[in-house]
């Protein structure tokens, strides 16, 4: 807490000492003195406390910055009226560089500044001061706070916010026009001394410019600055603080002036008369040449406009502004000739486009000279005597026919002969061919106007003295129309008259084509070729607009009668002379409805006047066909039964014979010795072969006496079951079938069909033919592919 001069009514006594060191001058701060209440301390009695009032008062510390000395710098004195003197006062300091820049002799109270300060880092220091009695370690007053504020001495040059400057200011302006204010800020403090107090001058770039020492606007000083005469200035300005005294410190900084253009300068042509030659065989719009006048202004207040005051040749050239270079292009309006006019004469004028009110006494800006212009001979191509030509040519014109001329002239004196010829390209047909000495062009080829009805042809001409220099003309042939073709319907009529029809009536409108021209077409005339006898049916009506009805000439036709009738008719044109086609008509008879609409024009539909609807016909057919169907699978059903196990002799094929009899299995070893399937040799003798009867001998027969009587029938039954058994010579034949074994020694071997194809086997299968019926179809499948390989 700071405390202030109202407040000074603590019982302890402090005296304040500070030293100021400035320019050698010494400012002492001597102790304040107040009254102050004491409180006195009776042993065993009760206290009675009474707040003590301050005795002291802190006015600011002032401390010099940049101190460069080797001892501290001395700050001040605390002391306390409660010190005697004794050392029994303790002073203590805290708070921002309290132990570290501050020191404090605790037994004096002497503050000393141990480090240099910068006013310009840190302006003051905030503290608490404190002093503590050592007999008791107790404060014997409360903390206190003051200031130790650091005082400015001038360590700081004036620095410019910017630079180097650049800017720009109008040529010819008037004296004291503002080009620009430069500020200068300096570090020290502004309200102590003239530490910060800058006065501006000019180091350079005087006498066209000034600078005012306080705001530090920079002027121009003198009148009529011309840029064309000087451009850029460089103007240096200084700031100095001490308000401009003597070991003042300064700072400086460069302003770059450039003087901007103003249209202060007329245009001016470099000489009064020009010249140029011109060839006669310039093209007109082409530029034949270039002028230009000189201005000393630039960009915009340089810019140019050309043009032809007077002179015999304004109507044949004329001027234009080039904007990017200033310059005037001169084009040629017309062609040249030089035998008819050899010079001609211009006076051409440049003017600015944007005059400078302020200076039109400068003036006049614009500015006069002479072009003469030279027209040069040159052997030109020859001239045709238009432009362009258009030819018409019948088309039935014979080859050979003279279709037009066209003619060309040397412009030259020299007057040379010329030769024509046409341009051709390697893909054209050519129709026509020119005399190359007249100018005549003539047809080649016999002409269509259908096919082609213009031909567009490039004429060129050369001189025969110099056949480099050619012209050209286009050339446009109108090939002419005559009567060559005959009108034709446009198209196939498919005419119907309905069976109800009524005379006079209208089944059909016709109408015609014709490849000739309008002249040589319509209109168009149609007639029924009648011949001996006239059409009771059917006739022609012409509308007049080259089209024609056909009439019904009666009713009631009849599909039953006659279902078709053909019209002859005749197509005449209105040429001269005039060409006519004939054409058959088709005329068909057709059921219709009352309205006119076509029922049917079939006799097989008479099943539609029977009351059948086409739904009706569509479900007829579908049960037709499911009808089929079944039919179809009861029949593929029926030759899928099973087929008889006898096969024909002549059906020789793989076969599988299913059986209901069941075996023993694996534990059933009394039907048959296995020991034959897993040594096929051993059962060879025991093999007979199903086929054939084996060739064993019977047994005999044990006949039983006839015993009849004293027999039974199942006893008899049973012995005759044991005499079939026992006999070998009636089938069935046991034998003994060993599959997955081809056998040993076989004459064949390998029969396999898939084998003997796929090694080419030449083996020799007509002992096949002698194995019996079983094998004759298949000796005679390898029979054949024997004779095959053979032929």
């Amino acid at each position: 807490m700071r405390i202030t001069s109202t407040s000074c009514i603590c019982p302890v006594l402090v005296c304040l000492c500070f030293v100021q060191r400035c320019y050698g001058s010494i400012v002492h701060h001597g102790p304040v003195k107040v009254t102050r209440n004491q409180t006195k301390h009776i042993e065993k009695e009760t206290e009675v406390h009474h707040r003590p009032k301050r005795g002291w008062v802190f006015n600011q510390f002032f401390v010099l910055e940049e101190h460069i000395g080797s001892d501290p710098q001395y700050v001040g004195k605390l002391h306390s009226n409660a010190d005697k003197g004794d050392g029994s006062v303790r002073y203590i300091i805290t708070g921002e560089g309290a132990g570290s820049i501050f020191i404090i002799d605790e037994t004096t109270g002497d503050i000393h500044a141990t480090e240099s300060l910068d006013r310009e880092q840190k302006s003051h220091y905030v503290l608490h001061a404190q002093a503590i009695d050592l007999r008791t370690n107790k404060p014997l007053e409360p903390e206190s706070e003051f200031i130790i504020k650091v005082q400015d001495i001038n360590d700081n040059v004036p620095k410019f916010t910017g630079g180097p400057y650049v800017v720009t200011v109008p040529e010819m302006s008037a004296v004291g026009t503002s080009v620009l204010q430069v500020t200068a800020t300096d570090a020290d403090d502004p309200t102590y001394g003239n530490s910060a107090r800058v006065v501006y001058s000019i180091l350079q770039g005087q006498p066209y410019f000034s600078v005012d020492p306080k705001t530090g606007v920079i002027r121009t000083a003198l009148p009529n600055m011309d840029r064309e005469a000087r451009e850029h200035y460089s103007v240096v300005i200084q700031a100095k603080d001490m308000a401009g005294q003597v070991g003042g410190l300064s700072g400086s900084t460069t302003v770059n002036i450039t003087l901007t253009d103003v249209n202060d300068n007329p245009p001016k042509f470099l000489q009064k008369h020009y010249q140029l030659y011109v060839p006669e065989s310039a093209h007109v719009g082409t530029a034949v040449g270039k002028i230009k006048a000189s201005d000393a202004d630039v960009g915009s207040n340089a810019d140019m406009r050309y043009a032809i005051i007077n002179g015999d040749g304004a109507s044949t050239f004329s001027i234009s502004t080039e904007t990017e270079t200033g310059e005037g292009i001169i084009s040629l309006k017309k062609p040249l000739n030089y035998e008819k006019k050899k010079t001609y004469t211009l006076n051409i004028e440049g003017a600015n486009t944007n005059v400078d009110s302020r200076f039109i006494n400068f003036g006049p800006f614009k500015d006069m000279t002479t072009l003469k212009i030279t027209v040069g001979d040159v052997d030109e191509p020859p001239l045709f005597t238009e432009p362009a030509y258009v030819m018409e040519v019948y088309e039935n014109a014979d080859i050979g026919t003279v279709v037009g001329e066209v003619t060309a002239r040397d412009p030259d004196s020299a007057n040379s002969l010329v030769r024509y010829f046409i341009d051709h390209n390697a893909h054209d047909e050519r129709y026509f061919h020119i005399d190359a000495n007249s100018g005549a062009i003539k047809t080649a080829k016999f002409l269509n106007r259908e096919e082609i009805p213009w031909h567009n042809i490039t004429v060129s001409a050369s001189e025969i003295d110099n056949p480099s220099l050619l012209s050209h003309v286009p050339v446009g042939i109108q090939v002419l129309d005559v009567n060559d073709n005959s009108p034709e319907l446009s198209s196939d009529y498919d005419i119907i008259v309905c069976e109800n029809a009524k005379p006079g009536q209208v089944i059909q409108t016709l109408r015609a084509d014709d490849k000739d021209d309008t002249a040589n077409g319509p209109s168009f005339i149609f007639t029924v070729d009648e011949g001996p006898t006239t059409n009771p049916n059917f006739t022609v009506r012409n509308n007049n607009d080259n089209t024609a009805s056909i009439v019904t000439k009666r009713k009631r036709f009849s599909r039953k009668t006659q279902e078709v009738y053909y019209l002859p008719i005749i197509i005449s044109d209105g040429g001269t002379p005039s060409l006519s086609s004939s054409s058959t008509l088709t005329i068909r008879v057709c059921a219709c409805e009352r309205d006119g609409s076509v029922r049917t024009c079939h006799a097989e539909a008479f099943l539609s006047a029977a009351g059948l609807s086409t739904g009706a016909l569509i479900a007829i057919l579908l049960c037709v066909i499911i009808l089929l169907a079944i039919v179809v699978l009861f029949i593929t059903l029926k030759r899928s039964k099973k087929e008889p196990l006898i096969i024909s002799e002549e059906d020789v094929r793989e076969n599988v014979v299913t059986y209901d009899d069941e075996g023993g299995g694996e534990e059933d070893t009394e039907a048959f010795d296995i020991t034959a399937l897993r040594n096929p040799a051993a059962a060879e003798e025991m093999k007979y072969r199903r086929d054939i009867r084996p060739d064993v001998k019977p047994t005999p027969k044990h006949v039983l006496p006839p015993v009849l009587d004293s027999l039974d029938v199942h006893e008899f039954i049973k012995q005759r079951l044991v005499e079939a058994d026992l006999d070998p010579s009636v089938p069935p034949y046991d034998s003994l079938q060993t599959y997955a074994y081809e056998g040993q020694g076989s004459d064949a071997g390998s029969i396999s069909s898939l084998d003997s194809v796929a090694t080419q086997s030449e083996q020799d299968f007509n002992f096949l033919c002698d194995w019996g019926p079983e094998f004759k179809k298949l000796a005679e499948l390898y029979g054949d592919i024997q004779s095959e390989r053979t032929t």
